[in-house]
């Protein structure tokens, strides 16, 4: 008769420990070095394991990085949704306005752009991010505009993949691009634009 091993619970709570230590390291290492200098021997040093211990887990630099977004959007605030106060110009402000001071948070900036870069380079990580993080964030942006459709304050036959493009894709893109301030009032524009496109026609 063999007896199955099991992880004993100290067993998986360091296992949990040094995973955040890891994903912790990598998020502050790629701020202080750039992407570039980031590397799996410099993320285990900082966490304090071994390069093994990484490599068992992610098969690259870029895959560790994701999982640290990933670990700093854990929670249960993403799955509420959008806000929905029966005003959509007003909540969509709210909602780009949020994105806007996230994408000019100097903590976010240098990682994020590492991380689209390694995406547009990396087909298994770009299949993974949009799996488990702009998938995920776009049903919740398609389900707002859903509900407003159906409350008759958007074209019935909008296309709601189309419609979200049009409303996030300028902020990402001038972020992405240097290409122009990214301010609330620029948020505030783009949202006024989209719907006067996208609202019923009389």
């Amino acid at each position: 008769m063999t007896t199955q091993r099991k992880t004993s619970p100290n067993a998986a709570r360091r296992s949990d420990a040094s995973r955040r230590a890891i994903l912790t390291a990598a998020f502050d290492l790629v701020q202080e070095v750039g992407y570039a200098k980031l590397s799996i021997e410099g993320i285990a040093a900082r966490a304090g394991v071994g390069k093994q211990t990484i490599y068992r887990w992610w098969p690259s630099k870029g895959t560790v990085l994701f999982d640290a977004f990933l670990m700093l959007s854990e929670g249960p605030a993403g799955d509420a949704g959008l806000p929905d106060t029966g005003d959509l110009e007003a909540d969509l402000k709210v909602v780009l306005r949020a994105t806007v001071a996230e994408l000019n948070d100097p903590r976010y900036d240098e990682p994020m752009r590492a991380l689209a870069t390694e995406i547009a380079h990396d087909p298994e990580l770009a299949a993974a991010y949009a799996e488990r993080l702009d998938g995920p964030m776009k049903e919740l942006k398609k389900r707002r505009l859903r509900d407003a459709q159906q409350a008759g304050q958007l074209a019935e036959d909008l296309d709601l993949d189309v419609a979200v493009e049009m409303v996030w894709g300028p902020l990402f893109n001038r972020w992405l691009q240097r290409s122009g301030p990214l301010t609330p009032e620029y948020a505030d524009s783009v949202v006024e634009t989209a719907l006067n496109g996208l609202r019923p026609r009389p």
